[in-house]
């Protein structure tokens, strides 16, 4: 093995040990989430900068496991009996709008429509794996807020997927919604199955092996990972569709486990994914950014600050539909910032535009370099208008009962 190999994997750990000292020394003064430090340091190390991190084979498929891993804590996160009803409907609504604005301003920018589609895709992105951590530190989980922003972040992240999948796998579009009916067929007969019965005999295996060597769960969760990941790669579709409904799929199957073991699961599946796979992903990102592409053209580097505007506007704006009745001003300013913080799925749409030749590698480096800013600002931004917001009670979805504020 090479010295730059070693050097790299020495130092790619370093950085994802030295991201969240980073934070918390700075937390007394300001909250940065800790992705932030790992896509700068990143950045810093990588061959942009110092030289010291060069991008590697095996570290590329690591990150795109960490990837994987991101969509599947996403996907297993989420509380669809909380975000159903209202929520997730008006968080629909306002992604089509998303979409539609995002792709019309796209083809208006861009040199050809192709790009142009490319462009609008990812423009309607929301950064849900990136901002559950950033809800979870501020204990908005469960609160009325939160639920508004985890609603947005899931339909941010699935409907761009799904997008992906119909107008940028290189298909034509029935055959890729045919491709795409089969793998919802065959995800819905596994959740299907996953949500029937209490499946008694596996949650004894798990209690039985949670302490152990067997780790159980964890390689449960790892195989629903591989196994759904890897029909999508079959299918040809992007693979984070599958790592998105294997994190569903868990869930489900974890549902009937105790509560103190089903706790205990959802920690150890954090800390493979936070711990270890996310982090590569992140820091790998920093170190593959192609600044020399960004910084060569004033006109690229300017897109920049046009494409986090927009960010704003095609997405943060239309995601205030899903704010409940009686939001604040704040609150309803912060949905704004949380909807339009967008990431992953800009590496991938850009990752696919680039391959296609569809998308120069100079606006791929802007919305990337965009979306950096975006995790960096505003989330940031978004705390601190929420904080500002009075303490208020809304309607619970689609009732008349009125719920205090949570948390």
């Amino acid at each position: 093995m090479s010295n730059i190999h070693i050097t790299s994997l020495i130092l790619i750990p370093l950085m994802a040990a030295l991201a969240p000292l980073l934070s918390s020394a700075l937390a007394h003064i300001v909250k940065i989430p800790i992705v932030v430090f790992e896509i700068v340091l990143g950045l810093l190390l990588g061959p942009s900068i110092l030289g010291w991190v060069q991008p590697t084979e095996f570290v590329s498929s690591l990150a795109q496991f960490g990837l994987a891993m991101l969509f599947f804590l996403a996907g297993n996160e989420i509380d669809f009996e909380r975000i159903r009803g209202r929520p997730i409907k008006r968080s629909v609504q306002g992604w089509l709008i998303s979409l539609a604005a995002g792709v019309m301003i796209g083809v208006l920018l861009a040199p050809s429509a192709a790009a142009g589609v490319f462009i609008g895709v990812a423009l309607t992105s929301t950064a849900l794996g990136t901002l559950m951590p950033v809800l979870r530190d501020a204990g908005e989980m469960r609160t009325p807020f939160g639920t508004a922003v985890i609603a947005v972040g899931a339909v941010g992240e699935f409907g761009p997927l799904i997008a992906i999948s119909l107008f940028l796998s290189g298909r034509r579009p029935g055959v890729a919604t045919v491709v795409l009916c089969a793998f919802a067929l065959i995800t819905a007969i596994a959740i299907y199955v996953a949500g029937k019965g209490t499946h008694q005999r596996m949650h004894a295996l798990i209690t039985a092996t949670l302490h152990t060597s067997g780790q159980f769960a964890v390689r449960l969760a790892i195989l629903m990972i591989t196994a759904l990941v890897g029909l999508s790669l079959i299918l040809d579709l992007d693979m984070l569709l599958g790592a998105f409904a294997a994190g569903v799929l868990t869930k489900l199957l974890l549902a009937d486990a105790k509560p103190a073991d089903a706790e205990a699961v959802e920690s150890k599946l954090e800390a493979v994914g936070f711990g270890f796979l996310v982090p590569v992903f992140f820091v790998n990102t920093g170190v593959t950014f192609d600044l020399d592409a960004l910084l060569s053209n004033p006109t690229t580097l300017a897109m920049v600050p046009v494409f986090l505007v927009l960010f704003l506007v095609v997405r943060g704006l239309p995601s205030t539909l899903t704010a409940p009745p009686g939001t604040p001003g704040a609150d309803r300013r912060a949905i704004v910032l949380f909807g339009a913080t967008a990431l992953p799925i800009i590496v991938a749409v850009t990752e696919i535009g680039v391959s296609s030749g569809d998308l120069s590698a100079g606006t791929a480096a802007a919305l990337v370099g965009a979306g950096m800013l975006s995790v960096l600002l505003f989330p940031l931004l978004a705390l601190g208008q929420h904080r500002r917001a009075p303490d208020w009670g809304i309607k619970a979805p689609d009732t008349d009962e009125h719920v205090p504020e949570e948390g």
